[in-house]
């Protein structure tokens, strides 16, 4: 048979039939975004212009013109205008009922004066009907040089309300005089494990209640009905939205699986959650399917060591340097800790537990060791939750024994206005020890501590990256070798923060098979002054393709 001569025209045939043939082969997109500036998180193609979404999964990243190969008679196509794009941002420790509450109450994170702060307590009362509990609050006393609140300054505006708010590191309330009768609290009352009763000179107590001390209080508030539960929750996904989290990791997780799944059956999340439940309560978990769906996931368990820096609880091999016979103190025992560790990591629970002060997080890491030797090898992703104040030789372990640091940059910008003052100059070297980590190959994931800090990515951005104090005091940085690039920032914040959850393979970077979920920004994080970061803007925030939030103007 002789060879059939391939004419110009049936070449074109060839061609235009292989062109549709591919075009037949390419999904119709429901969501194109176009001329985009995109950082992907995703170290195989680090930058692209364009993304293709069908359903909540993305089908496509590239340029435009590629894109463009999935626009559908039913796509709907946006132009980003150039605009920077990101995955969305993961925080790793929220306490979500907290902050949201927070957002409905009254805000005394500000008040820079014990006239502001019982003014603003006074007025909230005002508002409020006979007998409703004043709480959250975060007031932060070091704004008005350090004396610490009391009873006495809001007992006369407060007498029909039990007030029980909170210092904004959770590790401290003041109670006025309503709340410690309630809850049984006077001069005859016994210390407390674990906590602390402040007392005046004759023994009575001011209303300021350390840890475990705040329990007796704490137990006795009434729980929210069903309705504020939905009230707080809503609240609390709508702050995030507008500032370009989708997924959050809610640590101390009591009654939040309950309502956001109740959420997501009827289509209304627009936060992706990691409910994490109390260690102690470890088996609650254990007999449970705590394997769950993209939107709401369990299977972890948080515990505490030690209290905080602020409110002197940390725990440290040493003592404060400005309370010389004060070390802080453990919460829980550590052979308490070791066995509800051990019991929790055999259930295959993932682990996490807050430890501050060296001497907490030198002994966390002993008990994890202990749990690797004796469980066996297993991909478990121990972390330390806030890891603040390190001992130099352990930084070399979280690598080690494959620990994730889940840190909270926030706090470094504002503890270091006066930590040196508590723990001196020597141990602020390893304090918010951001770089050391990653130098040794530790795994860091970003967070806020909500509502301890602001659930603001820019503004950890900006804290990690520049490390300038509140206080304006520090324009160069504090402990300014801790600082960590941009990169290093965003990624702690999305694929790292994934990581942290067993989710690197649905979300946290932007590629092909993960789940849309991206934040639109004004300008371009990599590329702006850095002590700019914390001005930028989140524009659009969309969670599985749909845009939950959009900046006004």
């Amino acid at each position: 048979m002789k060879n059939q001569q391939i004419t110009p025209l049936l070449f074109l045939c060839l061609v235009l039939t292989l062109f549709l043939s591919c075009k037949e082969n390419v999904p119709e997109a429901d969501l194109i975004v176009l001329n985009a500036n995109i950082w992907t998180g995703n170290d195989a193609q680090p930058k692209a212009q364009a993304i293709a979404i069908s359903a909540d999964t993305i089908v496509a990243i590239g340029n435009d013109k590629e894109i463009q190969n999935y626009k559908g008679a039913s796509s709907k196509v946006v132009d980003a205008g150039g605009k920077f794009m990101t995955p969305g941002f993961i925080d790793s420790h929220v306490h979500l009922m907290m902050g949201g509450n927070s957002l409905l109450s009254v805000e005394l994170r500000d008040a820079a004066t014990p006239e502001e702060f019982s003014k603003r307590i006074s007025d909230y009362a005002q508002t409020l009907e006979k007998g409703k509990w004043i709480e959250e609050g975060n007031w932060d006393h070091t704004l008005w040089g350090g004396e610490l609140p009391n009873r006495a300054w809001i007992d006369a505006n407060t007498s029909d309300n039990p007030v029980a708010v909170y210092r904004l590191d959770g590790h401290m309330i003041l109670a006025n005089s309503a709340a410690l009768k309630l809850a049984g609290i006077d001069k005859n009352t016994a210390d407390v494990a674990g906590g602390e009763i402040i007392r005046d000179k004759n023994g009575v107590p001011t209303g300021i209640l350390k840890d475990n001390a705040m329990n007796a209080v704490l137990d006795i508030i009434p729980p929210k009905t069903d309705a504020e539960k939905d009230k707080i929750f809503r609240a609390a996904m709508d702050y995030f939205a507008a500032n370009g989290v989708t997924s959050v990791h809610d640590v101390d997780s009591l009654g939040t699986y309950k309502i956001a799944d109740k959420l997501r059956a009827n289509t209304e999340l627009k936060t992706r959650i990691y409910a994490i439940h109390p260690l102690y309560r470890w088996q609650e978990l254990s007999t449970i399917d705590h394997q769950n769906d993209k939107w709401v996931k369990m299977g972890g368990v948080k515990g505490f060591v030690d209290g905080s820096l602020g409110s002197h609880t940390a725990a440290f091999h040493h003592a404060y340097t400005d309370k010389p016979d004060n070390k802080g103190f453990f919460i829980h025992e550590p052979q308490k800790l070791y066995q509800w560790i051990s019991a929790a990591d055999k259930a295959d629970l993932q682990v996490t537990v807050h430890a501050i002060g060296d001497s907490a997080i030198h002994e966390l890491l002993d008990i994890y060791e202990r749990i690797i030797d004796e469980n066996g090898q297993k991909d478990r992703r121990l972390r330390i939750e806030h890891a603040q104040h390190l001992a130099k030789a352990d930084i070399t372990r979280f690598a080690q024994l494959g620990v994730i640091a889940s840190v909270q940059p926030y706090h470094a910008i504002d503890d270091g206005r006066w930590a040196e003052e508590v723990i001196g100059a020597e141990r602020i070297k390893t304090t918010y020890a951001f770089k050391s980590l990653l130098d040794a190959k530790a795994k860091l994931a970003f967070g806020s501590d909500w509502a301890v800090a602001p659930a603001e990515p820019l503004l950890g951005i900006y804290a990690a990256v520049t490390r300038q104090t509140l206080d304006g005091k520090n324009p160069d940085g504090w402990v300014p070798e801790q600082k960590v690039t941009v990169e290093q920032a965003l990624k702690a914040y999305t694929i790292d923060a994934a990581y942290a959850a067993f989710e690197e393979d649905i979300k946290g970077s932007l590629e092909v098979g993960k789940l849309a979920d991206f934040v639109v920004i004004n300008d371009d994080i990599t590329a702006v002054e850095s002590s700019k970061i914390k001005d930028l803007q989140v524009l659009q925030t969309y969670v599985g393709g749909k845009m939950v939030y959009e900046l006004k103007e």
